[in-house]
């Protein structure tokens, strides 16, 4: 399949790159994606640190959402991989239900909230979320979901996953400030 990508677009779209889900995960490699997880919400409080709410009201980039809005983005996106991870734990391949993070974006919680609201909420997920991914066993991290477009999906690849996206928002979010 070729695709007919601007690459200037497509570095402001994925400045840490796309995502590759690893061919093989080593625990020391979820080791290392559950420590870029817990320092996700330092780094994103951060890069907004100082912002100015008319800067948090302008797009990353050109059609993309408002730097508030990436904020919001974040936790409401971790919360649900959370969500994920405890029914793969808690259920055999649970088939999970995807959401329309554009959509979601578009919602007055996204596009008014405060931004403090969204880093202590990410805060607080992470904080259980890195306590739950600490506790797991290596039988734990194949255990998997069934995502309706992806098919079977391995708890240590979301947590690939969901590092590498932390890294993403946030360089954003620095590029854009």
């Amino acid at each position: 399949m070729t695709t007919n990508s601007d690459p200037e677009l497509d570095a402001l779209r994925y400045p840490v790159g796309r995502f590759v889900a690893p061919q093989a995960i080593s625990a020391s490699d979820r080791a290392r994606y559950i420590e870029e997880i817990a320092a996700a919400p330092a780094a994103l409080r951060a890069a907004v640190r100082g912002v100015s709410e008319a800067k948090l009201n302008t797009p990353y980039r050109p059609g993309g959402w408002t730097i508030r809005q990436v904020v919001h983005h974040v936790p409401d996106s971790h919360l649900n991989a959370y969500i994920r991870m405890k029914l793969a734990l808690t259920e055999d391949e649970p088939r999970i239900t995807t959401y329309m993070e554009d959509r979601w974006a578009e919602l007055l919680d996204s596009r008014d909230v405060p931004i403090e609201t969204s880093l202590v909420l990410l805060e607080s997920v992470q904080e259980r979320w890195v306590a739950l991914m600490r506790s797991m066993t290596d039988a734990q991290w194949k255990r998997a979901y069934m995502h309706p477009e992806q098919g079977r999906y391995p708890l240590d690849r979301q947590a690939a996953l969901y590092a590498w996206h932390g890294r993403h928002h946030v360089a954003h979010i620095a590029r854009a400030t």
